[in-house]
């Protein structure tokens, strides 16, 4: 499949890179900084400032997967990308959008978020609620768009292959705890690309 992959350097969408390339997918990373990428990935340079230049980025893609980090000063930039994105692939063509979400706004209760919960610790407030807002956006919007929110600890650490997946509620261990790691995320992604099952929805894993 051949899909455009932004923030391909960072936490998350370096391990979503590495699993596409090892299912043998062609992957586009789409950087600011094209001497960040590792040997041999292909690469465009576009930082997500500009609806034309996106769409000019994407044309032509079977997927797109958005693991956009903002900075932590001005979380909202997510907010205006996320808007940039839904607007770029309307101009480019039918692809689908599959977006690196947050845990904010899985439930905890039944009607209630984790984010309304009062349960996010005070510095990831911030972040907590830029992806809320992205979420939303996605959910207005007439795109195929498909959200992946992980576990409230998201984290490196092992590739296992073994974990849930949900659908609107924070996932759990049976001691209370919620994580997955970055890597078995990617799993997660890297499947629903191959063989969606959330279109036009968001879903969630976990341990």
């Amino acid at each position: 499949m051949n899909v455009v992959l932004y923030g391909a350097t960072g936490n998350a969408g370096s391990r979503i890179l590495k699993e596409l390339i090892s299912r043998g997918h062609k992957v586009t990373a789409a950087v600011r900084d094209l001497s960040k990428l590792p040997a041999g990935v292909e690469g465009k340079r576009d930082d997500l400032s500009n609806i034309d230049q996106i769409a000019a980025t994407v044309r032509g893609a079977d997927a797109v997967i958005s693991a956009y980090s903002p900075p932590p000063d001005d979380t909202d930039q997510l907010v205006a990308v996320t808007e940039r994105e839904i607007a770029a692939v309307k101009k480019a063509g039918t692809m689908r959008l599959l977006v690196v979400g947050g845990a904010a706004s899985l439930e905890v209760a039944p009607g209630v978020s984790l984010l309304e919960s009062g349960h996010v610790p005070e510095p990831w407030l911030a972040i907590a609620k830029s992806h809320d807002k992205a979420f939303k956006l996605l959910q207005s919007s007439d795109i195929n768009w498909t959200y992946l929110s992980p576990a409230a600890y998201f984290e490196p650490g092992e590739r296992t292959g073994k974990f849930r997946l949900g659908s609107n509620q924070l996932l759990s261990n049976d001691k209370g705890e919620s994580r997955i790691s970055m890597e078995d995320y990617a799993i997660a992604l890297a499947d629903e690309l191959e063989k969606p099952a959330h279109l036009r929805a968001r879903f969630t894993c976990g341990y």
